[in-house]
Protein backbone atom coordinates (compact mmCIF):
# COMPACT_ATOMS: atom_id res chain seq x y z
CA UNK A 1 0.00 0.00 0.00
CA UNK A 2 1.38 3.39 -0.97
CA UNK A 3 1.83 5.98 1.67
CA UNK A 4 -0.68 8.84 1.32
CA UNK A 5 0.81 12.34 1.02
CA UNK A 6 0.03 14.71 3.88
CA UNK A 7 -1.30 18.12 2.88
CA UNK A 8 0.73 21.09 4.10
CA UNK A 9 0.83 24.70 2.98
CA UNK A 10 4.23 24.03 1.46
CA UNK A 11 3.07 21.32 -0.93
CA UNK A 12 -0.29 22.77 -2.08
CA UNK A 13 -0.61 23.50 -5.78
CA UNK A 14 -3.40 24.39 -8.19
CA UNK A 15 -4.90 21.50 -10.20
CA UNK A 16 -3.67 20.93 -13.73
CA UNK A 17 -5.14 23.43 -16.17
CA UNK A 18 -6.34 25.84 -13.49
CA UNK A 19 -3.57 28.35 -14.11
CA UNK A 20 -2.89 29.27 -17.70
CA UNK A 21 0.13 31.26 -18.76
CA UNK A 22 -0.52 34.56 -20.52
CA UNK A 23 0.04 34.53 -24.27
CA UNK A 24 3.42 36.16 -24.79
CA UNK A 25 3.38 37.62 -28.26
CA UNK A 26 6.76 37.74 -29.95
CA UNK A 27 7.07 40.37 -32.65
CA UNK A 28 9.75 38.66 -34.69
CA UNK A 29 9.11 36.36 -37.64
CA UNK A 30 10.64 33.41 -35.80
CA UNK A 31 8.00 33.59 -33.06
CA UNK A 32 5.17 32.39 -35.27
CA UNK A 33 3.31 35.62 -34.48
CA UNK A 34 5.38 37.99 -36.57
CA UNK A 35 4.28 40.93 -38.71
CA UNK A 36 0.85 41.75 -37.24
CA UNK A 37 1.46 39.98 -33.90
CA UNK A 38 -2.03 38.38 -33.77
CA UNK A 39 -3.77 41.79 -34.06
CA UNK A 40 -5.16 41.34 -37.56
CA UNK A 41 -4.70 43.92 -40.29
CA UNK A 42 -5.04 47.69 -39.74
CA UNK A 43 -8.01 49.23 -37.97
CA UNK A 44 -8.62 50.80 -34.59
CA UNK A 45 -7.98 47.70 -32.49
CA UNK A 46 -4.66 46.94 -34.13
CA UNK A 47 -3.14 50.25 -33.02
CA UNK A 48 -1.16 50.59 -29.86
CA UNK A 49 -2.95 51.99 -26.80
CA UNK A 50 -6.38 51.35 -28.27
CA UNK A 51 -9.26 51.12 -25.85
CA UNK A 52 -12.90 51.51 -26.76
CA UNK A 53 -15.32 52.71 -24.12
CA UNK A 54 -18.45 50.77 -23.27
CA UNK A 55 -21.34 51.57 -25.61
CA UNK A 56 -19.07 52.85 -28.42
CA UNK A 57 -20.50 52.01 -31.82
CA UNK A 58 -17.70 53.08 -34.15
CA UNK A 59 -18.73 56.71 -34.36
CA UNK A 60 -22.41 55.95 -34.99
CA UNK A 61 -24.75 57.69 -32.55
CA UNK A 62 -24.82 55.21 -29.63
CA UNK A 63 -28.03 53.60 -28.42
CA UNK A 64 -28.06 55.43 -25.09
CA UNK A 65 -28.18 58.72 -27.01
CA UNK A 66 -30.64 57.57 -29.68
CA UNK A 67 -33.28 56.54 -27.15
CA UNK A 68 -35.43 59.47 -25.88
CA UNK A 69 -35.20 60.62 -22.29
CA UNK A 70 -38.10 59.98 -19.92
CA UNK A 71 -39.09 61.25 -16.52
CA UNK A 72 -37.45 63.75 -14.23
CA UNK A 73 -36.24 64.15 -10.67
CA UNK A 74 -38.52 66.24 -8.50
CA UNK A 75 -36.26 68.55 -6.49
CA UNK A 76 -39.10 69.46 -4.11
CA UNK A 77 -40.01 65.92 -3.04
CA UNK A 78 -40.29 65.27 0.67
CA UNK A 79 -38.49 62.15 1.86
CA UNK A 80 -40.23 60.44 4.78
CA UNK A 81 -38.87 57.51 6.79
CA UNK A 82 -41.65 55.00 7.44
CA UNK A 83 -41.90 53.00 10.66
CA UNK A 84 -44.68 50.49 11.27
CA UNK A 85 -46.13 49.73 14.69
CA UNK A 86 -44.87 46.15 14.45
CA UNK A 87 -41.28 47.53 14.36
CA UNK A 88 -41.73 49.11 17.81
CA UNK A 89 -41.54 45.73 19.59
CA UNK A 90 -37.92 46.57 20.43
CA UNK A 91 -39.08 49.13 23.01
CA UNK A 92 -40.01 48.48 26.66
CA UNK A 93 -43.17 49.52 28.54
CA UNK A 94 -43.66 53.31 28.77
CA UNK A 95 -40.50 54.07 26.74
CA UNK A 96 -40.27 57.38 24.95
CA UNK A 97 -39.94 56.70 21.20
CA UNK A 98 -38.09 59.62 19.57
CA UNK A 99 -36.19 59.99 16.30
CA UNK A 100 -32.93 59.52 18.24
CA UNK A 101 -34.05 56.25 19.85
CA UNK A 102 -35.38 54.98 16.50
CA UNK A 103 -32.00 55.71 14.88
CA UNK A 104 -30.16 53.98 17.76
CA UNK A 105 -32.26 50.84 17.28
CA UNK A 106 -31.62 50.93 13.51
CA UNK A 107 -35.25 51.51 12.48
CA UNK A 108 -34.34 54.70 10.58
CA UNK A 109 -31.06 55.86 9.09
CA UNK A 110 -30.71 59.36 10.56
CA UNK A 111 -32.47 61.06 13.48
CA UNK A 112 -32.91 64.18 11.29
CA UNK A 113 -35.31 62.38 8.90
CA UNK A 114 -39.02 63.13 8.90
CA UNK A 115 -40.79 60.09 10.35
CA UNK A 116 -44.28 58.76 9.68
CA UNK A 117 -45.73 56.01 11.86
CA UNK A 118 -48.02 53.59 10.03
CA UNK A 119 -50.50 51.22 11.65
CA UNK A 120 -49.31 47.89 10.23
CA UNK A 121 -49.01 45.32 13.01
CA UNK A 122 -50.12 45.49 16.61
CA UNK A 123 -48.83 47.44 19.59
CA UNK A 124 -49.47 46.12 23.10
CA UNK A 125 -47.30 48.40 25.25
CA UNK A 126 -48.23 51.97 26.25
CA UNK A 127 -45.53 53.98 24.49
CA UNK A 128 -45.07 57.72 24.06
CA UNK A 129 -44.24 58.08 20.37
CA UNK A 130 -42.79 61.29 18.92
CA UNK A 131 -42.93 61.52 15.11
CA UNK A 132 -43.70 64.01 12.34
CA UNK A 133 -46.82 62.22 11.06
CA UNK A 134 -49.14 59.37 12.06
CA UNK A 135 -51.64 57.41 10.02
CA UNK A 136 -55.21 57.28 11.32
CA UNK A 137 -54.98 53.57 12.12
CA UNK A 138 -51.68 54.08 13.97
CA UNK A 139 -53.24 56.80 16.14
CA UNK A 140 -56.17 54.60 17.17
CA UNK A 141 -53.95 51.58 17.92
CA UNK A 142 -51.53 53.66 20.03
CA UNK A 143 -54.40 55.15 22.05
CA UNK A 144 -56.04 51.73 22.42
CA UNK A 145 -52.79 50.35 23.92
CA UNK A 146 -52.75 53.20 26.46
CA UNK A 147 -49.94 55.14 24.84
CA UNK A 148 -49.85 58.62 23.38
CA UNK A 149 -48.54 60.15 20.18
CA UNK A 150 -46.83 63.52 19.84
CA UNK A 151 -46.64 65.23 16.45
CA UNK A 152 -43.26 66.91 15.87
CA UNK A 153 -42.92 69.96 13.66
CA UNK A 154 -40.94 69.30 10.44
Amino acid sequence: MSEQKKIHLGNLSAPRGARKNRKRVGFGMGSGHGKTATRGHKGQKSRTGSSIRRGFEGGQMPLYRRVPKRGFTNIFKKVVAIVNLRDLKAFQREDKVTPETLANKGLIKKPTENIKILGEGEIKLPLEIHAHAFSQSAQTKIQKAGGKFVVLSP
